[in-house]
């Protein structure tokens, strides 16, 4: 790569052969032996980057490098230096340096400053294809394979890394890659949903997931203990794998992860039936039944989830946890920092369960407003904006409000999303719900090599709305659109981010198991 530095030392004639190393490696290298001159010298040229001796007579290092940035913000500074004193380091770096070095310093030490600092992103980017290029043989290997619940959890992670580590390079062939992989994975996780999803909600045979109303029981009911810390379930709406992992390291500010994984959110995979379920501790049809009146259906007037705290306070009675607890359901800015303000009001419950809405607002305002769409044009702008509004949110601050506390934590959510992209054609009556993944009623008809058909919902615990009702599910990026302003319906539904189908990205979602640091 060619490149124009500046280096500016006081010894600099001793330096001469790394000057001409560095040459010979095809960089233009201008010097100075002093900081006015480093100072003059870039008002008159731009340089690549620019590295500065610490210690030098007259205008030091960090007085250089502080007038250097008031002309050039931007560029990259290597600072060199023979003191390992902290507080110098500590005023380089809140200089803004990008690189610290000690003397002495030999040629490849330098070089390979240069190189992270100039061509760090794409040396990164061909690494990253390179590994994928190797991984992406043995993936497709085990797409071949018979795979378990088990195997699809982690097949599904492994796309996710990838599509995180690919999202970043500049190899666009890889990425294209990558993608034609997904969709195949996609293809063949909706066939084995098709084929298991029945046995699972009936527990029959050997390898049944952990789905949302077993989720409570399972991973977060051990954890309730008096004699501890108060434990936060925390319930983001509609948060993905992929949003997760660009949360975590945020998070692990504050908290360490004890145990995490993924669990099966059932179907549909939408919140009125995925997180009641959750909350209840059993599949919709038998919340319809044990709880008489609290289940809304489609048609009905009235919030879908408006009964989660008296299914909460049940599910604990029946696991034998009758313990003091509060619930929170967040919906807009000001509830949140409201909370955010009141969490020593928490400390004395046993249990304080979260519900936060946000990425699930996002995705509704992706589809409805114009200016979301285009700062969420794809899966990794949508991540982008769902990491930029977390760190400024309140619900940030309450977490890290948690942590000061020594609150735990269990962090988890009701479903994924999937950005559709294939529209498919619906017919139904006037009573069939809005939804774009799945649909229910009489006289429904659809394509039926895009859907999962149950044409009785008993048998996946389901409610009825008559008995004639049947409930489709869409499959991979499949969205539902009838035919009366076809056209309109797909130019304005395409590319948004919906849920209630079959997808890795909706089925396959988080929960881990956070302690504070």
């Amino acid at each position: 790569m060619t490149a124009t530095i500046l280096w500016a030392d006081d010894e600099i004639d001793l330096l001469r052969p790394h000057v001409l190393f560095l040459e010979e490696k095809g960089y233009t290298v201008d010097t100075v032996n002093n900081g006015l001159d480093a100072v003059e010298k870039v008002h008159g040229k731009e340089y690549d980057i620019i590295s500065l001796d610490e210690n030098m007579p007259g205008l030091s290092g960090l007085e250089t490098l502080s007038r250097i940035k008031a002309v050039h913000p931007h560029v990259p500074i290597v600072m060199i230096t023979k003191s390992e004193e902290e507080h110098i380091m500590e005023e380089a770096i809140g200089g803004k340096i990008s690189d610290y070095l000690i003397k002495p310093v030999n040629p490849n030490q330098i070089l390979l400053s240069l190189k992270k600092n100039l061509e760090g992103r794409r040396l990164m980017s061909e690494k990253t294809s390179s590994s994928y290029q190797q991984q992406f043989r043995q993936l497709s290997m085990r797409l071949g394979d018979r795979l378990s619940t088990e195997d699809w959890k982690q097949l599904y992670e492994e796309l996710v890394r990838w599509e995180l580590e690919l999202s970043g390079s500049q190899d666009q062939g890889m990425t294209e890659i990558l993608r034609s992989q997904w969709s195949e994975a996609s293809d063949l996780f909706c066939r084995f949903v098709e084929k298991n999803y029945v046995d699972w909600v009936n527990n029959n045979g050997d390898d049944i997931p952990l789905q949302s109303h077993q989720l409570f029981k399972a991973k977060v009911a051990p954890l309730i203990d008096e004699k501890q810390s108060p434990l936060f379930l925390v319930l983001i709406d509609n948060l993905r794998l992929d949003q997760w992992r660009i949360l975590e390291p945020i998070i692990g500010q504050y908290f360490r992860t004890d145990e995490q994984g993924l669990f099966y959110s059932i179907l549909p995979t939408a919140t009125q039936y995925a997180r009641n379920a959750l909350f209840a501790g059993m599949m919709p049809g038998e919340i319809d039944k044990r709880h008489p009146g609290k289940w809304i259906d489609e048609d009905q007037e009235g919030s879908k989830n408006a009964h989660e705290e008296e299914f909460i306070a049940g599910q604990l009675q029946r696991l034998g946890k009758p313990v003091k607890h509060s619930y929170h359901k967040i919906l807009n800015l000001n509830a949140g920092r409201k909370l955010a303000d009141s969490l020593d009001n928490l400390m004395g419950n046993a249990l304080n369960t979260i519900v936060y809405n946000f990425v699930d607002m996002l995705s509704h305002a992706r589809t409805e407003m114009e200016v979301i769409r285009e700062l969420a044009d794809d899966d990794a702008a949508y991540r982008s904006l769902t990491k930029s509004w977390f760190e400024h949110s309140p619900l940030f601050d309450i977490i890290k409000g948690i942590a000061e506390r020594g609150g735990r934590m269990v962090i988890t959510t009701d479903h994924g999303t999937i950005r559709v992209g294939e529209p498919s054609k619906v017919v139904g009556d006037r009573n069939t719900n809005s939804n774009l993944r799945y649909k229910l009623g009489r006289n429904l008809s659809y394509e039926a090599k895009d859907v999962l058909v149950v044409k009785d919902p008993d048998k996946i615990f389901l409610p009825k709305v008559n008995v004639s009702t049947v409930y489709i599910f869409a499959k991979q990026d499949k969205f539902f659109v009838y035919p009366n302003n076809y056209n309109h319906f797909v130019t304005y539904f395409r590319h948004t981010f919906q849920h209630g189908g079959i997808s890795m990205e909706e089925m396959l979602v988080p929960w881990a198991v956070l302690k504070p640091r």
